[in-house]
């Protein structure tokens, strides 16, 4: 008998596969099997299937069969025996053979079209000898929850049923509720239906429990929200459920769960199927259900109902837990996808809920703990794998919504809850990470109390990745409150308020106290409670710290042996692959950068690359970093055009890996912007700067200093291709919203007096900047920190002041060495304050000492290293020898073409002087021809509004009327 129309059914793509497989003509495939878990509507399917046939006249014997056992079949076979070949009711073996006999198809009989339909085959066996035979005139349809190799082969196709679209559940839903005069908003219709996993069966049968209880959607969802509400409790009674059905959704999958522990290897499929019904339903990593606490707990809870008994005090291997798993897979209880092993295993959520109702609550705790140690034990030291990490991450989630209390059964937060968390921010998720132990501290105060050691591990963390998303200030302060609660609780001499005090230092640093950083780590490393020994980890990490901010107090070169010495010793203790023994190469590297090796810098973090890769993988943040690292210091060794192609393919793994909205991708679009300025594409970095505003806008919010350095930024390039309007612009927003002292706002004065090339409009800015850039005793120590020299630095550039720079230069040659990038710049402006001064033969003498030193330090083709070449051509022909300047010129043209490329800004200005010095020296009609040259470049590449490309323009007329006077006759020129 065919089951009734569901109320409200829905038109499925599985009916049309089923149609479109009968009506294929020679082709077509006659036996379908349709297949899927339980609930997801494979009866309702078949029989629209056998109702459309019957009602269109398609078929002439219509058989229905419940295929619950094989006896169920043979009687089924049997009855239609009876009625359609008046077969003996008596002897059901014989009917059985007569009216399968009668499907077969005959010659010079009268054709006969069939349809038989096998619904809810429980085992594939139950079938053997039974198929109906293969005929032109006849089909078979099969439904069950199997999936095993017997059910396709011999013409037989295999039908997958999924879960209703999310589209044809909330219709469903809507018109099954209407037809009750039941409304709700869409909205709540489209959580209810997402609530129970898009489950035709769920949906059905909530749908009549929210008519009977007269209950509105959202009140159904609080109640289904409350884990300690069951299933079953949340469904009609048997007696009260729709369309004819015979079980509710708790107690469908009972019975598959049986099925699925007869198969071999018994006794497994029920205890594995328990410990996924605690995790994450959308994927479950293969090595979580295989690793040691996964094939303990099987082993122990085995169940002695299978018909394998002979083996089940043998422990499990991981072997036997794949097979578990294939068995649960075979009968649809869950999705085994070996090839994507991140998420080996997907499991319906009512599946996972109703299998957890099952369980008593010691039960129930028991296997999430088991759950989590677990994933503890499938979580690798080191996450080379960003894909598995986040599914990890998945996995805690959902661990923590469906059994939290159970993870803090063992007087102590579950370590992979402190796992998860490291592994958030690790991952870059800084916010996330934030969240996360915002709520595991007042979770774990809650239960364990305020001073318990592991809820002031949780504010360690907690203050820890408030610093790391940029509130330096708020984790000093955090990490300053934790501090007086350690002391008090744990003493001064506790391993964790030791590590408060490292962590304590390290962030006093990162907020601006560099000197009271290092002087806070020697401090550390000198207290008699750090007994820890020279090789511990922990002290190698204080001198890692101590060399960083001794650093960044200004002792650049003293950090670069400090850490070549810890390296060495990291490399003994912890062997050359270690993290800290490569975040050890990173910073050695990074100031080697710092010490103004930028070439050296670059090829460290070259040959780190490799190994950073190979150890910690590809998409790990740190090699990310790397390669952003290496890509900076090779455009400031002078290759802007390679960092620019190497930000360009980092940025794409940022956004995949990290989010696009993360610091650190921003920080690459920023560098990446700044970097196709430097290399010549001036437009490309006006409108790179402008694409990243808007996020660094709605992401850090319009007042962050990297947003407000964009927005500068953005007019800058624009001021360098010729458009002063939006640092103008600029100028007048801040000067409004700012004031006009303000340092932003003195920086914008600054940029458009340079593009305006009105030195004395700088005046008054550096005069305030003055005060701005000071250094402010309370915070830092001492003139000679890094930031200090460089406000210093500033403010004499800015105020045109030679005895200023006279200072400074012999500052920066005594703190930070003679080949300091600072260090070389103040040598630079000197050079060239002399010659303004009018000792242009001075100025030329002491560009080429500079040379010497920059060539060196920085390479012969570094775009410093080529400024002060045009410098030197510059200056000697203002010192007279326009002939030696223009060979000059012509020496550097080519070194500029070869590095910056002919299209660059720079090489089209070292065009322009040659030009015009070519004039000079005599050959006018050579620099006619090289300006017209030069302009037509200069249009193309520039524009021909831009102001070098005017510039060239009024001196093209200015030689062509020389020109014309030259080429006059004596006479008429007197004339």
């Amino acid at each position: 008998m065919l089951p009734p129309r569901a109320l409200s059914f829905q038109h499925r793509a599985e009916v049309d596969q089923l149609r479109t497989a009968v009506d294929g003509g020679g082709t077509a495939v006659l036996s379908q099997v349709l297949t899927g878990t339980g609930g997801v509507g494979k009866t309702q399917l078949a029989a629209d299937y056998a109702r459309t046939a019957w009602d269109s006249g398609s078929v002439d014997v219509l058989v229905w069969i419940s295929a619950s056992s094989r006896s169920a079949i043979t009687n089924g076979y049997a009855q239609a025996g009876v009625e359609v070949l008046g077969a003996d009711p008596t002897d059901t073996e014989k009917a059985t053979r007569e009216f399968l006999a009668w499907l077969e198809p005959k010659t010079g009989t009268k054709p006969c079209r069939w349809l038989v339909v096998l619904d809810d085959l429980a085992d594939p066996a139950d079938l053997r000898g039974l198929w109906p035979p293969a005929s032109p005139r006849g089909r078979t349809l099969v439904t069950t929850r199997r999936r095993d190799a017997a059910l396709t082969g011999a013409g037989r196709r295999l039908v997958h049923v999924g879960l209703f679209m999310p589209w044809e559940a909330a219709a469903y839903l809507t018109e099954v509720l209407a037809a009750h005069d039941h409304t709700e908003p869409s909205e709540q219709i489209n959580a209810l239906a997402a609530d129970l996993g898009h489950l035709p069966l769920a949906l059905a049968q909530a749908a009549a429990y929210l008519v009977d209880a007269e209950l509105a959607c959202a009140d159904y969802r609080e109640l289904f929200a409350d884990r300690m509400r069951k299933l079953a409790d949340l469904l009609p009674e048997s007696s009260s459920l729709p369309d004819d059905q015979a079980v509710t959704v708790a107690a469908t999958w009972s019975l598959s769960i049986e099925r699925a522990d007869q198969l071999r290897p018994a006794g497994l499929a029920r205890p594995m199927i328990q410990l996924a019904a605690m995790l994450d339903p959308n994927g479950i990593p293969a090595t979580v259900l295989t690793s040691q606490p996964a094939l303990a707990h099987v082993t122990e809870h085995r169940t002695s109902n299978g018909t394998d008994s002979t083996h089940q005090a043998a422990p499990v291997s991981a072997e036997d837990a794949v097979r578990a798993l294939r068995a649960l897979h075979r009968l649809s209880l869950i999705d085994h996808s070996p090839p994507t092993p991140h998420q080996a295993v997907r499991v319906h959520q009512l599946i996972q809920r109703a299998t957890r109702d099952a369980l008593t609550p010691d039960q129930h705790d028991r296997v999430a703990l088991t759950a989590a140690d677990a994933l503890s034990a499938a979580w690798p030291d080191v996450e080379r794998d960003t894909g598995l990490a986040r599914t990890l991450r998945a996995n805690v989630t959902a661990l923590t919504h469906t059994a939290e209390d159970a993870l803090y059964l063992r007087s102590a937060p579950h370590r992979v809850l402190f796992r998860a968390g490291r592994s958030l921010g690790q991952a870059g998720q800084v916010t996330d990470a934030i969240a996360h132990f915002d709520r595991l501290t007042e979770a774990t105060r809650h239960r364990l109390g305020p001073d318990h050691t592991h809820a002031l591990g949780a504010r360690n963390m907690l203050a820890r990745w408030r610093g790391e998303a940029g509130d330096a200030a708020g984790a000093v302060a955090a990490f300053e409150e934790l501090l007086a609660d350690q002391e008090r609780s744990l003493g001064p001499d506790h391993i964790d308020t030791l590590m408060t005090r490292y962590a304590l230092a390290g962030w006093r640093g990162e907020a601006g106290d560099a000197a009271g950083a290092a002087a806070a780590f020697e401090e550390l490393l000198a207290d008699p409670a750090w007994l820890l020994g020279p090789d511990s980890p922990d002290t190698l990490a204080v001198r890692d710290e101590l060399a960083r901010w001794r650093g960044e107090a200004g002792d650049a070169a003293g950090a670069a042996a400090a850490r070549k010495n810890l390296l060495a010793d990291r490399v003994r203790v912890l062997g050359p692959d270690h993290p800290d023994t490569l975040s050890t190469r990173h910073e050695l590297a990074r100031w080697r950068g710092m010490a103004g090796d930028a070439a050296g810098a670059a090829a460290a973090f070259e040959e780190l690359l490799p190994d950073q890769e190979r150890v910690m993988g590809p998409d790990h943040p740190d090699t990310l970093t790397a390669r952003h690292e290496l890509a900076r210091w090779q455009g400031m060794a002078g290759d802007a055009a390679g960092a620019a192609a190497a930000l360009e393919e980092l940025l794409p793994d940022q956004e995949r890996v990290l989010d696009p909205d993360h610091f650190h991708t921003l920080v690459t679009r920023y560098n990446l912007a700044d970097m196709r300025g430097v290399a010549g594409d001036v437009a490309g970095a006006a409108a790179a700067f402008e694409e990243l505003l808007p996020d660094q806008e709605r992401v850090m919010g319009a007042d962050h200093p990297d947003t407000l350095n964009t927005e500068f930024n953005l007019a800058w390039w624009r001021g360098a291709a010729g458009d002063t309007a939006a640092l103008e612009e600029l100028l007048a927003d801040r000067a409004r919203a700012l004031g006009p002292d303000h340092l932003h706002t003195l920086i914008a004065h600054v940029g458009l007096a340079h593009w305006r090339g009105d030195a004395q409009d700088a005046t008054g800015p550096a005069a305030a900047l003055k005060e701005l850039l000071a250094p402010d005793p309370a915070r830092l120590s001492g003139p000679d920190l890094p930031d200090n020299l460089n406000a210093r630095n500033e403010l004499a550039r800015l105020r045109s002041d030679a005895a200023a720079w006279k200072k400074q230069l012999v500052d920066q040659v005594r703190v930070l060495g003679p080949g300091h990038p600072r260090a070389l710049v103040a040598r630079h402006e000197l050079a060239e304050l002399r010659g303004k001064a009018g000792d242009a033969a001075g100025a030329v003498a002491a560009f080429q000492e500079l040379l010497a030193d920059r060539t060196r330090v920085l390479g012969p083709d570094h775009p410093d290293t080529l400024l002060t070449r045009y410098e030197i051509a510059g200056w000697r022909a203002t010192a007279g020898d326009a002939a030696g300047a223009v060979a000059a010129f012509q020496e550097l043209l080519a070194a500029e073409v070869r590095v910056l490329g002919p299209d660059h800004p720079d090489t089209l200005m070292t065009r322009y002087e040659i030009a015009g010095w070519r004039g000079e020296a005599g050959d006018g009609a050579g620099a006619l021809a090289a300006f017209r040259e030069l302009l037509i470049d200069q249009m193309r590449v520039l524009g021909p509004d831009h102001p070098k490309t005017l510039s060239t323009r009024r001196a093209l007329t200015e030689w062509q009327m020389q020109q014309s006077l030259m080429d006059q006759p004596i006479d008429e020129q007197d004339r």
